[in-house]
């Protein structure tokens, strides 16, 4: 199988270069390409030293549609699938290669890297929010997600194509929720992740509790008129 790890950044000039490091040195056969979504800080000029893969966007325009671009390469290129995967660190890619078997072995479209799979919670307004949502796909689709605000996602050629040509998803829980609503298969594989390992991270509570309302919201709401 063809992957492609898809590696949305924005100021990640103290964690770049470790994550994509970890990942050619776990899994050389595994090809990356990092959208550098308008950094100002060093992102950029550490990506072209290094050698590393790097698409720049000429302005910061947010994880949905930096994470299209890296799909609309994955789709031009032929890639049978695409890998969300954080440039902070925080992901693990040891797990991109239990994803890929996962998703052969299943034929799902999505395989989600979980921490809950296991029975283990998330805790903080984090957990509670992902419980929250948990509750709202399964009521909303009968499919049950232990761990939909995990961002490491693998998705196949179909929905590779979905993020290259449709303008109105995202890498998020909602889409996850439509998908299974639409019919597609979803999995799960049991995982663990790191604490971000540099920079800081824009989710303080305040953000936490905006993206939370959003996504339940779109889960109840929007997604029946989609």
């Amino acid at each position: 199988m063809k992957v492609l790890a898809v590696i949305p950044a924005y100021n990640e000039e103290d964690c770049i270069e470790g994550t994509i490091r970890m990942l050619r040195d776990t899994c050389p056969d595994v090809d990356y390409l990092v959208i550098n979504d308008g950094s100002k800080d060093r992102t950029r000029s550490i990506c072209e030293s290094r050698g590393i893969n790097v698409v720049n966007l000429p302005i910061n325009t947010g994880l949905a549609s930096g994470f299209r671009a890296g799909m609309k390469y994955a789709y031009r290129h032929g890639f049978d699938a695409a890998v969300q995967f954080d440039a902070d660190g925080q992901h693990l890619p040891e797990y991109i290669p239990q994803m890929a078997r996962a998703m052969s072995e299943t034929g799902a479209s999505i395989v989600i890297a979980s921490r809950c799979v296991d029975g283990s919670r998330l805790s903080g307004p984090r957990g509670i929010g992902s419980r929250l949502i948990s509750s709202l796909i399964k009521i909303t689709t009968g499919t049950v997600i232990t761990d939909p605000t995990s961002g490491m996602r693998m998705f196949d050629r179909s929905m590779i194509e979905h993020f290259a040509k449709d303008f109105d998803i995202s890498p998020e829980p909602d889409t996850v929720a439509l998908m299974a609503r639409k019919g597609k298969r979803i999995v799960e594989i049991p995982a663990r992740m790191q604490e971000r390992q540099g920079g800081e991270s824009y989710l303080d509570l305040p953000h936490i509790l905006s993206y939370m309302a959003r996504t339940c919201a779109s889960i109840i709401l929007f997604q029946w008129f989609r």
